[in-house]
């Protein structure tokens, strides 16, 4: 093997190692902040719901936002292309934020998460 060879296949395991650990701590960070909230996914789906009615939960995720640990729905309603986000305090239950996304919004947020 060449040099140039060598080097391609170092990297190419660094960066498969460097992906795999960012898996890991995401699952890791998921699995810490389900055990820190007081509310659990199915209560927060409700509540979410009860803010769209006629909705539908395309996504849904707990994360860390603003130092409050949320449950966050994507809901869609019929004879839109809009989404609404629903954010559910997984602490108290309390809807924190609710806001429209239009299909555009939606495509830059998927872009920046990926």
């Amino acid at each position: 093997m060449n040099t140039k060879t060598v080097l391609i296949a170092v990297l190419s395991g660094a960066i498969l190692v460097v992906g795999m650990m960012g898996c890991a701590t995401g699952k890791d960070g998921e699995a810490k902040l389900l055990s820190q909230a007081k509310v659990s996914r199915s209560e927060a789906e409700k509540i979410a719901l009860a803010k769209v009615p006629g909705g539908t939960i395309k996504e849904g995720e707990i994360e860390k936002e603003k130092g409050k640990v949320i449950w966050s729905f994507d809901i869609a309603t019929p004879g839109t292309a809009d989404i609404m986000e629903v954010q559910v305090d997984a602490m108290s239950g309390e809807v924190v934020a609710i806001e429209k996304e239009s299909p555009a919004q939606q495509s830059k947020e998927k872009k920046t998460k990926d």
